[in-house]
């Protein structure tokens, strides 16, 4: 992979999180041994004159426990051929599975980061947490509180600085 800019692949980042655009979402990495869960919201933007990507991953999801350990992630853009894969990550748990073995994927060891990549992403951001917020029910907008968080579960943002962003080829 090779090293690009931070914002070099903003726009097809973003179309792969806008089902509107037919995106399928991305894969967020957590953990050293490298867990894949789906997500399909995240911003990409400078917040305190740093690059960021920040990512909301709710307390319930193994994910969250694994970011709390590392304070590190990786973010995972894949061609729309893994399409079947990308709604496996998002339909179960790595608690209970082995979704890099089910799903066929092989990691590589992060570049600035102690969390792994998958081989298969064209673009990989790497990035360390720099701030964690959890959000409020309360302080949302009734009609999303009601859509997104009638069981509660409410999630954490992570703010993630992007360390070095790579694309396949």
């Amino acid at each position: 992979m090779k090293e690009i800019g931070v914002f070099d692949a903003f726009q097809e980042t973003i179309r792969k999180l806008y089902e509107k655009e037919g995106g399928n979402g991305l894969l967020l990495i957590a953990g050293e041994n490298g867990n894949p869960m789906t997500i399909g919201w995240g911003s990409i933007g400078i917040i305190w004159k740093l690059p960021i990507f920040t990512v909301l991953v709710r307390p319930s999801r193994y994910t969250h426990e694994l970011i709390e350990k590392t304070d590190s992630f990786s973010v995972n853009v894949l061609s729309d051929e893994y399409a079947e894969q990308i709604l496996y990550c998002g339909t179960y748990s790595g608690r209970n599975v082995n979704k890099i073995d089910h799903c066929g994927f092989s990691l590589e060891q992060g570049k600035s980061i102690s969390i792994p990549h998958l081989k298969q992403a064209t673009v990989v951001y790497e990035c360390s947490v720099v701030h964690r917020n959890d959000v409020i029910g309360e302080a949302l907008k009734e009609s999303i509180h009601q859509h997104y968080y009638d069981q509660g579960d409410l999630h954490t943002l992570y703010f993630g600085e992007i360390l070095a962003v790579f694309r396949k080829g």
